[in-house]
């Protein structure tokens, strides 16, 4: 990189965020890690401190409340004197039973709703607060975590809100590109597949730096890099 970026990695105290927010800050860039908990997040900073000497502060931002999304923007800024590339990886996946099935016949209101408000309206505000640091600077980069359960190209049954949470990720992504248009900031969507982190399980079959990679090469895009797309091992997928 020419100059020094800096990047806020949201839901990075654990799993996909955290690995994003390490390979961000090996490459050299000023890493805030953002967490919901503040304690977790400090405990995950204090590992990467240890482990290779990474120093990244963390940044508290619940991305059910707006006013939080827009104050982790802003602090992050401040903090840095920029804000050059926003990784949306902060998700919830709250339909998960027993039997690893949840029907969109039975699921109820909230939980869809409680799904949606993290998952996609958290995402939407913290884009929407960026966007405008960005332009100001000439350079943005916004990788949105999404899933291939959110592809309309190949949807399938149960987890009505979690797929619909990433199906309007993706549709959220489509609409800022198109108004972003051949500009300076790119915001993509990516999936990671499926993952060993507390939300994948054990039995995923990839690793969390393999599905951190796409994240990695999103948020670090050249200038005539693609804008407006879905990608999954650094290729063009379905929408």
């Amino acid at each position: 990189m020419s100059q020094t970026r800096a990047a806020l990695v949201t839901g990075a105290n654990r799993g996909i965020g955290l690995e994003v927010a390490r390979q961000l800050a090996r490459a050299g860039m000023l890493v805030a890690l953002g967490a919901r908990d503040q304690s977790k997040g400090e405990a995950a900073a204090a590992e990467l401190l240890r482990s290779e000497g990474l120093e990244l502060p963390v940044i508290v931002v619940d991305t059910t409340d707006p006013e939080s999304c827009r104050k982790a923007v802003a602090d992050t800024a401040a903090m840095f004197s920029s804000l050059d590339v926003l990784v949306n990886n902060a998700g919830v996946f709250l339909e998960k039973t027993p039997t690893g099935e949840s029907s969109a016949i039975d699921v109820s209101p909230e939980t869809v709703e409680a799904t949606l408000t993290t998952n996609t309206i958290g995402p939407m505000v913290l884009t929407q607060a960026a966007i405008p640091l960005m332009l100001q600077q000439g350079y943005g980069r916004i990788v949105n975590m999404s899933s291939g359960m959110g592809q309309l190209a190949d949807m399938g049954g149960q987890f009505v809100g979690y797929r619909m949470s990433k199906a309007a990720l993706n549709a959220m992504t489509r609409t800022f590109a198109a108004e972003l248009g051949e500009g300076p900031i790119k915001i993509n969507s990516m999936c990671p597949g499926w993952v060993r982190t507390d939300m994948g399980g054990d039995d995923a079959a990839r690793s969390i730096p393999e599905g951190a990679d796409t994240a990695v090469w999103l948020a670090t895009l050249p200038d005539d890099g693609p804008s407006g797309g879905f990608f999954r091992d650094r290729t063009p997928i379905d929408w």
